[in-house]
C-alpha cells in the first residue's frame, strides 16, 4: 500500500508589503552631505566626511536611534560597499 499525501494548502500573500519593494528616499542622500555630526569626536563635520573607521565603530556598538542613526548607517553602507561616488553629483551642486 502506497502513502498518498494530503492535498497541499496554497497560501496567497496579498499584503502590500509583500508585493511592493521599499522605495529609496532621495532626501537621505541629500541629508548625508548637509547634516553635520551633532556629537562626539567629529562634532560639526558633515556625515559624508566622517572617516570609515568611525562608522565601523558605530556598526560595532550600535547606531544611535532616530534620523542621525539612519544617516550614519546609510553612510557606513555607502563607504563599505564603495558607493561614495553616488554623493559626488550632490556635493557639486
Amino acid at each position: 500500500m502506497f502513502y498518498k499525501p494530503k492535498k497541499l494548502i496554497e497560501i496567497k500573500y496579498t499584503s502590500k508589503a509583500m508585493t511592493q519593494a521599499p522605495q529609496p528616499n532621495p532626501q537621505i542622500l541629500k541629508d548625508l552631505i548637509r547634516v553635520e555630526m551633532p556629537f562626539g569626536k567629529y562634532q560639526g563635520r558633515k556625515i559624508c566626511d566622517l572617516p570609515a573607521y568611525y562608522l565601523e565603530w558605530f556598526y560595532g556598538v550600535g547606531f544611535p536611534k532616530g534620523k542621525i542613526g539612519v544617516l550614519l548607517e546609510t553612510m557606513f553602507i555607502l563607504k563599505t560597499e564603495g558607493l561614495e561616488y553616488l554623493l559626488e553629483p550632490l556635493k557639486n551642486q
